[in-house]
């Protein structure tokens, strides 16, 4: 009630490309949700980049067995992601679950004992936001699908931050700083808002399976197609 109420007297405004006039549950006007990038059903399993991904998949030494996202990271989903980290635009984090709930391979999320793990923001940057992005999209994807949400992952305070940071210092496992929590689940599936370079993927993918983790997959709402130029 509180939002209509609002809502009147100031119109919410499209969180990509700030075209007013939305509904109080909108985040997306309706011509930047046609723009969406969305990737090709043909994906590589493991790295999710269109096929083919390169004489040597980029994820053929990962700790996770298989990678998939819905949309590409460029355009609208590049405008959408920096408003939800960066405007804090949290109701995109529904938008982003909902698609992902909507697309995303059955076999990901279907087999029993499925437990999905929010890959953790660095812990200055939560502290900034208020929260933490690919923890309330975890959370919002959990109640969509029913899966249990777990926060196996801890990122150390003095682990080193991807925003900024080279390719090759991206690729670096040991700079992450991520560490599992009690007891891993036997099957993660690991959430986050882009994959890049599959560097945090593969640190987070590790620290799983080190404490337990039989099998870790992940799932992330837009994928970085130009690795070479990040």
């Amino acid at each position: 009630m509180l939002a209509h109420l609002v809502a009147l007297v100031v119109p919410p405004c499209c969180a990509a490309c700030r075209a007013p006039g939305l509904k109080p549950d909108e985040a997306l006007c309706a011509a930047c949700r046609r723009a969406l990038p969305w990737l090709p059903a043909a994906t590589c399993e493991r790295c999710g980049l269109p096929r083919p991904c390169g004489r040597r998949c980029p994820a053929a030494d990962a700790a996770f067995e298989r990678a998939w996202s819905a949309v590409a990271y460029e355009g609208v989903a590049r405008d959408a992601v920096r408003a939800l980290k960066f405007a804090r635009a949290r109701t995109l984090a529904d938008v982003m679950a909902a698609q992902l709930a909507a697309c995303v391979p059955p076999a990901l999320l279907l087999p029993p004992g499925t437990t999905l793990v929010p890959v953790p923001a660095h812990p200055r940057r939560r502290r900034a936001r208020g929260f933490d992005p690919a923890e309330l999209l975890g959370a919002t994807l959990a109640r969509r699908t029913g899966l249990p949400l777990r926060r196996s992952l801890r990122r150390e305070r003095s682990a080193a931050r991807q925003l900024g940071a080279s390719r090759s210092q991206r690729r670096d496992r040991d700079r992450l700083g991520f560490t599992a929590v009690g007891c891993a689940p036997s099957r993660a599936v690991l959430v986050d808002d882009v994959h890049t370079t599959g560097a945090t993927l593969d640190a987070c993918a590790s620290a799983l399976r080190s404490a337990g983790s039989r099998s870790v997959a992940a799932i992330t709402w837009a994928r970085t197609l130009d690795e070479g130029r990040r």
